[in-house]
């Protein structure tokens, strides 16, 4: 498998996806200023605070605009798969400042219902119902974006805040009209705040686990063995399976496959790669193959169960996942050890 076959594709998404994160900021900011304009004169408590509450989310959506373009950079010497992991790791930030925004919400919720001040509901209405239209166009651009971004995944979780923070505020606006009743708008801003929340705990759940170098949980593991020892039966054993994640559309596999003779090598490899092109395409692949019983790997021992992070050893035929093994292929000896290398 290679990256080549998936460039283009990628590329696509990713041009796409950026455009769509500055026309979100460039939305968010509208409302923003439009917000301030509108508190100020209506005297509405709720309209700047959802201005400000605007103002975080246009920051948390100009870093992950940031980290989307930064994250084509291409890879060099110090880091060998770039900068792509970045996208991750603004969206892990946009998660945690999501939590902060909410817990500034129920604050602010908390002396808004003490103390409710008297709104020109008519203005706040205007005002929300603008916002509500606007962040509905953003929130609509961003959804349309590539789901399996991580950090598209945070730009759409403040902007669905914003989104709901709007209707609330309409909501809000229409009850004060109606009756008066100025905590109404405190009770909606808790409860949206808790359905941010939840959909914030989700992301900053999937980004850990990606920092943290976890596999991707729609991969099985004991299935996927399973399967290639079906597909390549003269496979004695497969260990030291490792699976991770530069981003969710980035997963990256490495392990030792034993046979039980060395003239099936070259074959083994093709069937397994032809394998994992066909049922896992975005999966790149680092294979290492071995004689049955003979790991080159000092932290090998032979089970089919270790699972524990080994040392690289010059030994074995490997192929990376930017090579795979055809009918043209050259099988050398290496001199320098007992194993033989793809050229």
């Amino acid at each position: 498998m290679s990256d080549c076959g998936h460039h283009h594709h990628h590329h696509h998404h990713e041009n796409t996806d950026f455009k769509r994160l500055l026309a979100a900021l460039f939305i968010t900011v509208f409302i923003m200023v439009i917000e301030v304009v509108g508190g100020v004169i209506s005297s509405s408590l709720a309209l700047i605070a959802d201005a400000a509450h605007m103002s975080t989310d246009a920051m948390a959506l100009g870093l992950a605009g940031g980290a989307h373009w930064f994250s084509k950079k291409p890879a060099n010497d110090s880091l060998h798969f770039g900068y792509r992991r970045i996208q991750v790791l603004a969206a892990f930030v946009n998660s945690i400042l999501l939590f902060i925004l909410i817990g500034w919400i129920v604050i602010e919720a908390i002396q808004r219902f003490l103390n409710p001040e008297p709104v020109i509901w008519s203005t706040m209405l205007v005002v929300a119902i603008l916002g509500l239209a606007s962040n509905g166009i953003a929130f609509a651009i961003l959804t349309y974006g590539n789901k399996s971004n991580v950090n598209i995944r945070g730009a759409v979780l403040h902007v669905l805040s914003d989104l709901l923070g709007s209707a609330a505020a309409v909501l809000a606006a229409l009850v004060i009209m109606a009756t008066g009743w100025l905590r109404v708008d405190p009770i909606l801003s808790v409860l949206v705040a808790l359905l941010i929340g939840r959909s914030a705990y989700h992301l900053l759940k999937d980004t850990g686990h990606i920092l943290l170098e976890g596999a991707p949980t729609d991969i099985n593991v004991p299935a996927l063995i399973s399967a290639l020892k079906e597909r390549a039966p003269e496979i004695a054993d497969i260990h030291k399976v490792q699976i991770w994640q530069l981003t969710p559309e980035h997963p990256r596999l490495t392990m030792h496959v034993a046979v039980n003779r060395s003239d099936t090598a070259a074959g083994t490899l093709t069937r397994i790669k032809s394998f994992l092109d066909e049922h896992y395409s975005s999966l790149q692949s680092t294979i290492q193959i071995e004689i049955k019983n003979h790991c080159p790997d000092l932290l090998c021992n032979g089970s089919g169960k270790d699972m524990l992070e080994g040392h690289i050893a010059p030994s074995g035929l490997a192929a990376d996942s930017t090579r795979t093994a055809g009918a043209g292929d050259k099988i050398s000896e290496n001199p320098r050890d007992t194993g033989t290398t793809i050229h």
